[in-house]
């Protein structure tokens, strides 16, 4: 007879995810999953399979927690302008305030997994495309109603936008100084014309 799960899935990926975006996946041994989790070693593999099973749900969790629901922030309807400003604004603001100076998970996939393993680069390609494609709509939307000038393509601002996110968040985890980062974010604005 098979023996129940005694713990609770969702807490123990959060906190795999919290350690991976702390030390990153090859600075995260089993041991500091065993201690992060609470659970045992061969708890973790008969659940996840691997050490990269459950960097893999770690990183779904993480594409869960922040990036649907900044998707789903582009598609709220606002104004094209104000909303593109507040999901910036609201980086720079994450990135002072997380005094641990934890990273993007999926920035830190792309530098560290994405070329090594597929399954990471499928799911970082998934996440930026629905960003991407979440901002194209929002743009092309702007320039029909004549609030964001029609002489660039909204595919690439959307991607230059996408870009320009994961460039604040790197450069945030190297000097969250919040003026200079409102500065980059003044300047990447200014190029919606």
């Amino acid at each position: 007879m098979a023996r129940t799960r005694e713990f609770d899935t969702d807490e123990v990926v959060a906190a795999a995810m919290e350690t991976f975006r702390r030390t990153g996946y090859e600075g995260t041994s089993i041991g500091d999953l065993v201690a992060a989790t609470g659970l045992g070693r061969g708890s973790i593999y008969a659940a996840f399979g691997s050490k990269e099973g459950l960097y893999l749900a770690a990183v779904d969790l993480y594409r869960q927690r922040y990036a649907t629901p900044l998707i789903d922030l582009l598609r709220a309807g606002s104004p094209a302008r104000e909303v593109i400003r507040e999901v910036f604004v609201g980086l720079v603001d994450e990135i002072v305030r997380d005094g641990r100076r934890q990273a993007c998970l999926i920035a830190a996939a792309a530098m560290e997994r994405a070329h090594q393993d597929d399954r990471v680069a499928q799911r970082l390609r998934a996440t930026t495309g629905s960003l991407e494609l979440a901002l194209f709509d929002l743009i092309a939307e702007a320039q029909l109603r004549g609030q964001i000038p029609a002489d660039r393509s909204p595919n690439d601002l959307a991607g230059f936008l996408v870009m320009s996110l994961q460039g604040i968040r790197v450069m945030g985890a190297i000097n969250p100084d919040r003026d200079a980062l409102l500065r980059s974010v003044g300047v990447v604005l200014s190029c919606l014309g």
